[in-house]
């Protein structure tokens, strides 16, 4: 199952959920209509998930593995070829080649098999891998997280001396693009190669919902600190070296501004601190509660009465992150401006990780005071 209604359809009303009478219509992939994108995402987001359960719920992650070990690359295909009603909302720009490289380093991940490695370094090449130097990471530009996952995967079995000097020379590629990554984000690639910064610091890619962009690389710059300093290294830009602490800290600096430390003193993150985004482009969020009035709102009815109304949604959508402000860090909270206000999962998605390091590091730090006020009483 890749998609459920289509976009043209859904977008001609404006109603909440329990009112919907348009079009449930399912579109599917398979050996017919392919869509390696959509398969190799399900089978990478599977596998880390067997990886995450396999202490607390073993049979659940075995079941996860089970259908993850079900990726295959026989039929190969980008899914908006397959479902056209998907291009004009979400088209796949970047092609199926990083989630078929993503997929299977998830797998290798998840099972440690020799044949998910081998695919990763015969693959490199021919499916961009070790050949796209890329400055941003989403839902559908994964090259960067491929490289910095590849990049840890090398040190870890290098580690452990289970590589091939073939392997290590094509995982060394991998780690290199890893770095242009993360000294886009830091501003210290040559020429134009960085990523954009706002005034007040925010990453910035492109106009539409950028907070995408900036909780991806957030999540991203947090991991690949980790990995720098359990290899104890530095990582060597153009511009000049950096260490784990600098970059956590500017993984840190995105979570903050996206909690309010901006010029615009405004939480993008709905429901968190004094001020947040109150006209969040969402349909059940802008429209009275089904237990406050059963009344049925119609298809462009919700339009008429509840999409141009000035007044705060009745609804907090809490937990929700919206597109956020422009390149020069200005937000305007208004419905009808859905680049920035409309919210999407894959913006909140990856600030769920950073968060949790962030907490780690809170509780670590807070654990080493307290044995040092501990060993100072003694």
């Amino acid at each position: 199952m890749s998609q459920v209604g289509d976009g043209d359809t859904d977008h001609y009303c404006w109603q909440r959920p329990e009112d919907m009478t348009t079009s449930r219509q399912a579109y599917k992939i398979d050996k017919d209509n392919p869509g390696s994108d959509v398969a190799g995402e399900t089978a990478a987001a599977m596998a880390a998930a067997s990886v995450v359960f396999r202490k607390s719920n073993p049979k659940y992650a075995r079941l996860l593995l089970h259908h993850a070990r079900q990726f295959a690359d026989t039929h190969r295909g980008k899914y908006d070829g397959s479902i056209r009603e998907a291009r004009s909302y979400y088209p796949s720009w970047s092609g199926y080649e990083d989630e078929l490289l993503w997929a299977a380093l998830w797998l290798h991940r998840a099972t440690a098999r020799a044949e998910y490695l081998q695919y990763v370094v015969e693959n490199g090449g021919a499916l961009g891998g070790t050949g796209w130097a890329v400055t941003e990471f989403s839902w559908d530009v994964k090259f960067a997280g491929v490289q910095i996952l590849a990049s840890k995967m090398r040190q870890l079995l290098r580690d452990e001396k289970n590589l091939t000097k073939a392997q290590t020379a094509e995982l060394q590629l991998y780690r290199s693009k890893a770095e242009h990554y993360v000294c886009a984000c830091l501003g210290r690639n040559a020429g134009a190669g960085n990523v954009r910064r706002s005034p007040g610091g925010m990453l910035y890619v492109r106009r539409w919902n950028n907070m995408q962009y900036v909780t991806g690389a957030a999540f991203l710059l947090a991991v690949y600190s980790a990995q720098l300093e359990a290899a104890g290294g530095r990582l060597r830009c153009p511009g000049g070296d950096a260490g784990p602490d600098e970059v956590m800290d500017l993984a840190r600096s995105q979570a903050e501004y996206i909690l309010g430390s901006n010029p615009m003193r405004i939480s993008y993150l709905v429901g968190f601190g004094p001020k947040y985004p109150v006209r969040v482009h969402h349909r059940g969020a802008s429209i009275v509660a089904l237990k406050r009035s059963k009344d049925f709102i119609g298809c462009t009815q919700g339009y008429y009465d509840w999409y141009g109304r000035r007044g705060a949604n009745p609804n907090v959508l809490t937990g929700a992150i919206v597109g956020g402000p422009d390149d020069r860090d200005w937000f305007r909270d208004d419905r009808e401006n859905y680049m920035q206000t409309e919210a999407c999962t894959y913006n909140t998605a990856p600030l769920v990780g950073l968060f949790a390091k962030l907490h780690h590091q809170s509780m670590t730090l807070s654990l080493d005071s307290q044995k040092m006020s501990e060993i100072q009483v003694e």
